[in-house]
C-alpha cells in the first residue's frame, strides 16, 4: 500500500474533496427528485462533483447499483441493466477520485423509504464490523489477513458472510488497488505480502450481498498509525487505524440497539 512517508498526510485536498463529492453525489437530499433518477444518470452526473481543483478524474469506474444490482459486487450499469431508484430498495454507490495528493475510494449504501428489520440488521452488522476493524489495536508483527476476521465477526455471529477481501492498499495519486499489503481472507498469501506498518493506507470495506435482493457495502479509507497502550510488553509496538473518510452513514438503516456503547 501507500509508501511510508512521515511527511505524507491525507490532507484537505483529497480527503475533503472526495468526501464532499460523495456527499453531494448521493440523491437522498430530495425525496421527490430521487424517484426519477436511475443508476446511469447518477453514474454520469456524479463525476461533476470530483472536478475540484487538484482533481484529475475518477480513481476507478464508479459502481452505482439499485436493488438487486447492488448485490453484484463489481456491478456497472448498462442500458440493458439500468434501474430507477426506489423508496422500496437499497442503493449502493462506490466511487473515488484521483487527487494530486491522494487517491480515494468510498462506498455508502442508502435506503430512501422504510427498510425491513432484516435489511437494517444486515446493514448494522456490516457497520459494526467496519467500526470494530477501525478500532482494533494489534502488534506490528501481523499481516492484514490475520485481522480480517475482526470485520466479519458481527456477520458470522448470525451466519452471514461476504465473499471478498475486507481491505486493499491504496496509493497516493497511484493505484486505487495497490499492494503489497492487503486485509483479506479471500485470497491466498503471496510471497510479496508485507506486514501492516505505519503510514500505509487501506480500505476498510465489509459488506453483505443478498442475491437478487440487495447489496450492502461500507467503505472507508484508514491509515495505519502507532497506538498508545497502557503497558509496553517487552518494548513491543502496537498499531491501530485512523479513519480519514468523513462521509456520513445512512441513519435510516442503523439499528442502534445492536451497537455496543463503544461502537
Amino acid at each position: 500500500s501507500q509508501e511510508k512517508n512521515r511527511g505524507l498526510s491525507f490532507s484537505s485536498i483529497s480527503a475533503v474533496g472526495s468526501n464532499g463529492a460523495i456527499i453531494h453525489y448521493h440523491p437522498s437530499a430530495d425525496t421527490d427528485k430521487k424517484l426519477s433518477l436511475n443508476e446511469m444518470y447518477l453514474l454520469d452526473s456524479g463525476g461533476q462533483y470530483f472536478n475540484a481543483e487538484h482533481n484529475r478524474g475518477l480513481s476507478f469506474p464508479s459502481i452505482s447499483g439499485s436493488g438487486p444490482n447492488g448485490a453484484v459486487i463489481h456491478y456497472f450499469p448498462t442500458p440493458a441493466t439500468d434501474r430507477k431508484l426506489s423508496v422500496n430498495e437499497m442503493y449502493l454507490l462506490d466511487s473515488g477520485g484521483q487527487y494530486l495528493d491522494g487517491t480515494t475510494d468510498v462506498t455508502r449504501t442508502f435506503h430512501f423509504g422504510s427498510p425491513t428489520a432484516y435489511q437494517k440488521e444486515c446493514y448494522t452488522r456490516v457497520l459494526m464490523g467496519q467500526v470494530d476493524l477501525a478500532r482494533i489495536l494489534f502488534p506490528n508483527t501481523l499481516y492484514g489477513r490475520e485481522i480480517d476476521a475482526i470485520a466479519r465477526r458481527p456477520l458470522w455471529d448470525v451466519g452471514l458472510e461476504y465473499r471478498h477481501g475486507t481491505g486493499h492498499g491504496i496509493g497516493s495519486y497511484l493505484s486505487v488497488h495497490e499492494g503489497p499489503g492487503r486485509i483479506s481472507l479471500s485470497h491466498s498469501s503471496f510471497a510479496s505480502d508485507e506486514k501492516l506498518d505505519e503510514f500505509m493506507f487501506f480500505s476498510d470495506e465489509p459488506g453483505y450481498y443478498e442475491a437478487e435482493q440487495f447489496g450492502i457495502r461500507l467503505e472507508n479509507i484508514v491509515m495505519v498509525t502507532e497506538a498508545e497502550t497502557k503497558y509496553n510488553f517487552m518494548n513491543s509496538t502496537f498499531l491501530t487505524f485512523e479513519t480519514v473518510t468523513l462521509v456520513p452513514y445512512e441513519p435510516n438503516l442503523i439499528d442502534y440497539d445492536l451497537l455496543s456503547p463503544e461502537q
